[in-house]
């Protein structure tokens, strides 16, 4: 019976983490890029923690899967990493697509070469020790990355927005599972996968903590302040055609009011109140906008491209809903706007 209860424990946390994985890389609408890393970051963990849970209960089980757990730990920190950085609207996608690329061809290829079943002492010594120092450096970069959220933590953690403690979260669950395994000779090899499930659990309780704070906050204050001067509303709409003049940061598909706000050196309830009444848009119809107008400049200048692409370089995450929009905004689709205009 303990048995059944420690083997419960220990999976369960795995379980949801696919549930959750699959939902983030496959099913979620309007799909964010940091949504697919953080997906792609649960599903890593999760066959890295399954192959923990399996072996332990069964030490007979096939080297094959040791070999892909181990494999998948080398995944886990770059994932972290991009996550945090995308969702802080930081990251080089080109970079992070070639840099998982080049790391699952080389673990590929070393994995081939040199399978687990006929050389279990190196994945056992020195694959498993770069794994740790791989991960445990891509921790520090990802808290480095999200070294202003930390700050708020120690000096004013009310300040902390639900989207933060997404990043919060997520960094301090990763680093605890590593912490496990790095100790795990002088504990339980066990002891990894019931940190995660541990952490899994808290992480959750923490964001729906979150979540309904910031929406009791929303409800218990003034959404506005007054009307704003006209000086100040031409002000913030100059800059804001200077930055995205010089800057493009609406192809960004991760832009947020607070990123755009902290862009413009002002405050998001302002910007809002702005957007919404005096420019009678939505954030995102405001920005889909600009988006739009710069996937008709591509589709004119650059035949070549294919359809899907320029809306993911016009700042879309979807080709849905590039499509939708284009469509609502010029009348026709993005396939017929560029044939009518190609020689224009």
């Amino acid at each position: 019976m303990s048995n059944q209860i420690l083997f419960f424990l220990s999976a369960i946390g795995v379980f949801n983490s696919i549930v959750l994985g699959f939902y983030f890389v496959f099913f979620k609408r309007n799909r964010t890029i940091s949504d697919l890393f953080l997906g792609l970051l649960l599903l890593s963990l999760s066959i890295r923690i399954g192959k923990s849970v399996f072996y332990n209960f069964n030490p007979q089980l096939s080297k094959t899967y040791l070999q892909i757990g181990l494999s998948a730990c080398f995944l886990v920190g770059p994932l972290l990493c991009f996550f945090v950085k995308s969702a802080l609207g930081n990251l080089n996608y080109s970079f992070a697509k070639y840099s998982l690329t080049l790391i699952i061809i080389t673990i590929s290829v070393f994995g081939f070469l040199f399978p687990y079943k006929d050389n279990p002492a190196i994945w056992r010594g020195i694959i498993y020790y770069l794994i740790n120092i791989q991960w445990f450096i891509f921790i520090i970069l990802s808290i480095y990355e999200a070294k202003q959220i930390f700050k708020k933590l120690v000096t004013n953690r009310n300040q902390i927005s639900y989207h933060e403690t997404w990043i919060l979260s997520i960094i301090c669950g990763v680093f605890a599972i590593w912490l496990s395994y790095s100790l795990a000779k002088y504990t339980s090899y066990i002891s990894g996968a019931l940190t995660f499930s541990f952490s899994f659990y808290i992480s959750l309780l923490l964001i729906y903590y979150a979540k309904n704070k910031t929406l009791i906050s929303v409800i218990n204050k003034e959404k506005y302040i007054n009307k704003i001067d006209e000086e100040l509303v031409k002000e913030i709409q100059g800059k804001i055609n200077i930055l995205f003049e010089t800057k493009k940061i609406y192809t960004n598909p991760d832009l947020t009011l607070s990123i755009l706000a902290k862009e413009l050196n002002t405050r998001p309830q302002l910007l809002s109140q702005i957007i919404n009444d005096n420019l009678n848009k939505s954030f995102t119809q405001f920005i889909n906008e600009y988006r739009i107008d710069e996937a008709k400049r591509l589709l004119k200048e650059n035949p070549q491209f294919k359809i899907d692409a320029v809306g993911f370089e016009a700042g879309f995450n979807s080709s849905s809903t590039f499509y939708s929009s284009f469509k609502k905004v010029t009348g026709t689709t993005p396939s017929n706007y560029q044939k009518n205009n190609f020689y224009s």
